[in-house]
């Protein structure tokens, strides 16, 4: 266990659970570097043939921790492009194992986007799915203007990217992100089954078909640090910091 994130494996799967609920589990720096590492390391370590991200019972990840965000993404111009948030999504693009989503309650911001680097989504009947960056002046991140579109159709991302429209579990599997909806605090439950099923498989036959279907970590990680870079730029703007001093005002009410 690190900080708020605890990494356990079990059998040959590896899970890696988000434990922040007093803040809906949103994501810190330091969270970010731990899950990069459990991550990363899961790579070249042959006992683990899957991996599974989940948030518990209740609530997946609000996204960043906006304050520590806001802090950092303002008092340096390269603090974006060099976070934590960014060296995840690097590990995510890489990952050479089947990864596996378990998302109960709310997915924001890069709780949605990181899904679509996932290979298998499960979803609880009360989750739901928004990445509200235009609303707060920013721009997609996570390859997300990348992999959204080729996922569920140019008009379903516009919706959730640019409208910033929020998605429940039954419409997210609809639109082709989230393989099965099950009853709230049964995900990773199912999770688990998931990759025992796949771990049951051949090894190098999963990972040769896998490379298959997806597309190059070169294409994603140059979509990352575009979008990084636009974001980083877009985090100084009027836009987003009028934005972002109308979100601090509404939590201090």
């Amino acid at each position: 266990m690190t900080g708020h994130l605890i990494v356990s494996d079990e059998a040959a799967t590896r899970v890696i659970t988000m434990r922040r609920p007093e803040k809906k589990n949103a994501i810190t720096e330091q969270m970010y570097r731990a899950m990069s590492d459990a991550i990363d390391t899961a790579q070249n370590n042959p006992e683990i043939r899957c991996l599974i991200i989940t948030g518990g019972s209740g609530v997946f990840t609000a996204g960043n921790d906006v304050e520590e965000f806001v802090k950092h993404g303002t008092a340096n111009p390269d603090a974006v492009r060099t976070s934590g948030a960014v060296k995840f999504l690097y590990s995510l693009a890489h990952n050479v194992k089947p990864i596996i989503a378990a998302v109960d309650g709310v997915a924001i911001g890069i709780g949605t986007t990181m899904l679509f680097h996932c290979d298998y989504v499960l979803a609880s009947s009360t989750a739901t799915f928004s990445t509200p960056f235009i609303h707060l002046g920013l721009v997609p991140e996570g390859a997300s203007s990348l992999l959204m579109p080729r996922t569920m159709g140019h008009q379903r991302a516009f919706e959730m990217l640019v409208m910033g429209r929020t998605m429940d579990a039954d419409d997210a599997r609809v639109a082709g992100f989230v393989n099965a909806v099950v009853a709230p605090g049964h995900t990773e439950a199912e999770a688990r089954k998931v990759a025992r099923e796949i771990c049951a498989l051949p090894a190098d036959a999963v990972a040769i078909a896998r490379k298959l279907i997806k597309l190059p970590p070169e294409d994603m990680t140059r979509r990352i640090d575009q979008e990084a870079h636009l974001f980083s730029e877009r985090m100084r703007s009027k836009e987003a910091v009028s934005a972002f001093k109308a979100f601090f005002a509404r939590k201090q009410n």
